[in-house]
């Protein structure tokens, strides 16, 4: 046997790489089995996102909400939008596809997943499209016409930590009473408003 063939031969064994492998056996592959999510019939069949999932869809929704304003902004040099403006960049931001986002089991809890949001997992299975694109436009449309688009514009020109103050950690916010994502941004003062 030649020196090479040697020196490849004991690596090979030394590397987990037996016999069998060489004689043109394909290694055995780990098997990993990955669940999709169970989901409630609520979650499956209901027009409206389930409360447990309302916390993380107001993120995503104040996550596309800025990008649009801030891609608006840069066209016109980040100065202030018209109303006519940021009304209409709002309107598109909630009747955007929302396609992009899913439910995912994370640690057993289900959670939205998808820009702008924590928690992500490679080895998970995500479940988009059927409901859940509906269910965003919807909740983001709910907050444009409680808010009203002055007041969301306004915050959202004080920074995101206001925006996702007013729509999901205020009084009334999706995470207000529930688990919110991470630590709740800091308060906005009322003189600041």
């Amino acid at each position: 046997m030649g020196p090479v063939l040697g020196a490849w031969l004991a690596l090979s064994l030394l590397a987990g790489t037996g016999a069998e492998d060489m004689c043109g056996q394909p290694p055995a592959a780990s098997a990993r089995s990955i669940p999709a999510p169970q989901l409630s019939p609520e979650e499956r069949l209901s027009p409206h996102m389930p409360q447990s999932l309302r916390c993380d869809a107001c993120h995503a929704i104040v996550f596309q909400i800025e990008e649009q304003l801030r891609k608006a902004e840069g066209k016109v040099g980040r100065k202030a939008l018209s109303e006519s403006d940021y009304m209409e960049v709002l309107e598109r931001s909630c009747s955007q596809g929302w396609e992009s986002y899913g439910v995912q089991e994370l640690h057993g809890e289900k959670r939205l997943t998808g820009p702008g949001l924590p928690r992500q997992q490679l080895m998970s299975v995500m479940v988009t499209g059927g409901p859940w694109p509906g269910r965003l436009s919807k909740m983001c449309h709910s907050y444009v016409g409680e808010q009203g688009e002055a007041q969301i514009y306004e915050a959202h020109r004080q920074g995101p930590a206001a925006l996702r103050e007013l729509l999901c950690h205020g009084e009334k916010g999706a995470c207000a009473g529930g688990k919110a994502e991470g630590p709740a941004p800091p308060k906005v003062l009322q003189n600041e408003l």
